[in-house]
């Protein structure tokens, strides 16, 4: 069973506009940026980096798009449970609230590369970002 947090409207605060989604992977993490309003998202290209050169380029991003919070994808075997990226994805998510000072949102990523390729996604961890993000607005009121 996910043991991610619940997305409610007592943790998703009005004030909270406009969001970046990344989709963590060891060596690259997808970019997508999406706003409450329109509760669309748009993929917004990839990084390859690891440790502190990751978080750098994260930064580059978050002055380039102002988001009010993140969304972490967090990754789940088919029946639920976790595995040693869920628990580097959830170790990601606290780096990010601790080193940037944003709400950080975990949402259930199963499948959502495979989605993106199915797609024909030219860049799937931009696209995996942008399903990610895309299923966080429409869960939220």
């Amino acid at each position: 069973m996910s043991t991610a947090p619940a997305v409610t409207p007592a943790t998703v605060s009005p004030g909270l506009q406009t969001f970046l989604a990344l989709d963590f992977g060891i060596k690259r993490t997808g970019f997508a940026v999406g706003n409450r309003l329109m509760r669309t998202a748009q993929p917004q290209g990839t990084i390859q980096a690891e440790g502190d050169a990751r978080f750098v380029k994260i930064a580059e991003r978050l002055r380039e798009w102002q988001p009010d919070a993140l969304v972490v994808g967090v990754p789940y075997h088919p029946d639920g449970a976790e595995h040693e990226n869920t628990r580097r994805a959830r170790k990601f998510s606290r780096q990010l609230q601790g080193r940037f000072n944003l709400p950080v949102f975990e949402v259930d990523e199963r499948y959502t590369t495979t989605e993106a390729h199915s797609m024909g996604a030219k860049d799937a961890d931009a696209a995996a970002a942008c399903i990610i993000l895309e299923q966080f607005l429409r869960s939220i009121p």
